[in-house]
């Protein structure tokens, strides 16, 4: 393997731009902004390193063990960088940083390097081999920068590919700290980290040195994503946007769910792909589950992450909470009743009350399009078969849920479920074990497990004689 040397973040000529902290608007730090014509020489160095990376499985796995240990070690770091930029609460910065600990340990322990033979009814023997792809491109958004930057490098890497990772410009600090933490396990350029604003992302994903663009992001961009990607025919998968619907049933019991229904649609503020972001109630119990999650919102204490009494922190940045606030506007206008929050925080930060919408027009955006921010829209139904048409009846299809005390009956209507992921009495609760991946415009290709470290290699098949007696 190659030589470890000091984390590469970009390169040394480039400018800076600042980072904010979104619970005060203050500058945090600021970060180097690497030129697009500077990607060249970083692709090289990680395709020159390739050749050292792929070629030891065994050492590529202890690699990735020293890395998960080193990672936890620097914890105490990472998570409060993480929650100034970022804004979430410092546990679930924690959180975030354990999980990329857990998801190097994991890719670490998979083995797919031991070839299979193939039998036919020919005389050859054939046998299934695994190769990995050559440099990866990972485009990162602001929501989970950490840890979806591990969901792709860490598969990326166990494959026995190199990685370039471009974290969102609004939260690359942690991103680029977590690099330096890794240098001391990884070799010199298998894993290097730039930053900066577009069009760096552009011409990253279009370079003709990558093999592979791993994007998590918005539908519009992930489109963009695969036009550039496919001037050079690289692999691509792309997590895209989610609006899951959860369905609760007749049965279902209030008190026993509604924690976790509340915090299914507001852990991070509301910005989680796969979060509970539209929720059709049985008529006759929609009065009650609108009060119930309407008296958790005004409870929850907002405020900064770095508050012990937080719970929900700010909305990451000026427009995302911009959008936030005129999708609401629009809900409202249109005859929509706010049962708690229903607007902007004053002070200052990117602060937004914790939102529980009742008579929500079934057309308004905030129903049908994604929001990703602290607020849930709660709409009767009367007859199951229109709520599971309504929960399908949009573009997205990452995730939903059923809820409900008959978990056969619960089941039953999970299966109908036109999304990648259903959930029963829980919801956004995944392993590292499992696949993810979504259906109709929230995604293309799989995460997660040994499907996610399939998609960073290739199949290579070699086919000889059966030996015969001269």
């Amino acid at each position: 393997m190659p030589a470890r040397r000091p984390a590469r973040t970009s390169a040394t000529r480039a400018g800076r731009f600042t980072v904010t902290d979104p619970a005060t608007g203050e500058a945090v730090d600021t970060a180097p902004e690497l030129r697009p014509e500077e990607l060249d020489a970083v692709v090289d160095r990680a395709r020159a390193a390739w050749d050292g990376w792929r070629s030891d499985p065994a050492a590529r796995a202890a690699a990735l063990r020293a890395a998960a240990d080193a990672v936890e070690a620097a914890g105490a770091d990472l998570a409060p960088l993480l929650t100034r930029e970022q804004g979430k609460p410092l546990a679930e910065s924690r959180a975030e940083v354990a999980r990329t600990a857990a998801r190097l340990r994991y890719f670490a322990a998979l083995d797919h390097g031991r070839p299979r033979p193939l039998v036919d009814e020919r005389p050859v023997r054939s046998e299934l081999r695994w190769r990995p792809l050559g440099p990866v491109a990972a485009i990162v958004p602001w929501n989970f920068p950490l840890q979806l930057a591990a969901a792709k490098f860490a598969p990326a890497l166990a494959a026995g590919n190199t990685v370039v990772l471009k974290p969102s410009p609004y939260t690359p600090l942690a991103t680029m700290h977590l690099a330096t933490v890794l240098s001391a396990a990884l070799p010199a350029d298998v894993l290097t980290v730039v930053t900066g604003r577009e069009p760096l992302g552009a011409r990253l994903v279009s370079h003709p040195g990558i093999r592979h663009v791993t994007f998590t992001g918005s539908i519009p961009t992930g489109r963009a994503v695969a036009r550039a990607a496919a001037d050079t025919l690289a692999r691509v998968t792309l997590e895209l946007g989610g609006n899951d619907a959860a369905i609760l049933l007749e049965d279902v019991d209030v008190d026993a769910v509604a924690d976790r229904l509340f915090w299914a649609a507001f852990r991070n503020c509301g910005q989680v792909c796969m979060a509970v972001k539209r929720l059709y109630v049985p008529a006759r119990r929609h009065p009650e589950v609108v009060e119930a999650l309407a008296r958790r919102a005004r409870d929850t204490v907002v405020g900064p992450g770095l508050d012990p009494a937080t719970r929900l922190g700010p909305l990451n940045n000026a427009p995302q909470l911009a959008r936030v606030a005129h999708r609401t506007r629009q809900a409202l206008a249109a005859g929509a009743r706010a049962a708690a929050g229903g607007g902007r925080l004053a002070g200052p930060g990117h602060f937004f009350a914790p939102t529980i919408l009742t008579d929500v027009p079934a057309h308004s955006p905030i129903v049908t399009e994604e929001q990703f921010g602290p607020v849930l829209p709660v709409l009767p139904y009367t007859r199951l078969d229109d709520a599971v048409e309504a929960a399908n009846g949009t573009g997205f299809g990452l995730g939903g849920s059923v809820w409900g005390t008959d978990l056969d009956r619960a089941e039953e209507v999970a299966g109908r479920l036109d999304c990648g992921t259903a959930w029963i009495n829980h919801h956004a609760e995944l392993s590292l074990a499992q696949p993810f991946a979504g259906t109709k415009e929230s995604g293309v290709g799989v995460a997660g497990g040994p499907w996610g470290l399939y998609g960073n290699l290739q199949p290579f098949v070699v086919h000889r004689p059966e030996e015969t007696c001269p």
